[in-house]
């Protein structure tokens, strides 16, 4: 994104609190990060930190904003990009969703739940709407495959997504409780086969 010239290059300091909260979420895995600790990362008071979150369920929401529009926006391109068939959709977007845990550690931790222990119920919920949502589309893709592709599957379609899903959210678990050590996208692909591999069902 460029700026004009008469706004500082540096970032505000919104941006600046999230990207803090994020990395500390990263370097303190399993551990809870007090608005004391994240002010003083930041070089600003807790008032000041104040200014910007009235609290540190908002600082959470606004990282789930970013996981949405990161995940969503990149998503919808995904459908539709048209030299796709539908498998190859899902993969792709699936294959995002890995590839993002992966670049955002510490914002990964609040997927899987890790770092929301003890918070209000209300940031719990979104992380549901969120994988909700999630599997909502790759639903879609595979029912729209159905009609205009005359595509059936062995598994009804949501089984067959909720088997994807859970291999997906199960590479980021494993991510996060290894310390960041096993990447969720290694070997991605050839998993990926296995998933796939026959999952189409013959004409009757």
């Amino acid at each position: 994104m460029t700026t004009s010239n008469s706004r500082s290059a540096k970032k505000p300091r919104r941006q600046q609190i999230l990207e803090s909260f994020a990395k500390m979420l990263e370097a303190n895995p399993g551990g809870r990060i007090t608005t004391a600790a994240l002010a003083k990362e930041v070089g600003v008071s807790e008032a000041a930190l104040y200014r910007h979150f009235p609290s540190k369920t908002k600082m959470f929401e606004g990282l789930i904003e970013f996981i949405e529009e990161t995940i969503f926006t990149r998503a919808n391109m995904i459908v539709a990009e048209e030299t796709l068939n539908a498998v190859e959709r899902c993969e792709k977007i699936l294959a995002l969703y890995l590839a993002f845990a992966e670049r955002n550690p510490g914002i990964c931790r609040i997927l899987t739940c890790d770092a929301l222990a003890g918070e209000t119920e209300r940031l719990h919920l979104r992380v549901v709407q969120f994988f909700d949502r999630l599997e909502t589309q790759l639903k879609q893709i595979l029912r729209e495959a159905e009609l205009r592709e005359g595509l059936h599957f062995k598994l009804s379609i949501a089984e067959t997504v909720s088997l994807w899903m859970s291999t997906a959210e199960g590479r980021v678990a494993r991510f996060v409780r290894s310390r960041f050590r096993d990447i969720p996208t290694q070997s991605w692909q050839a998993h990926w086969n296995c998933l796939t591999e026959g999952f189409v069902a013959e004409p009757a």
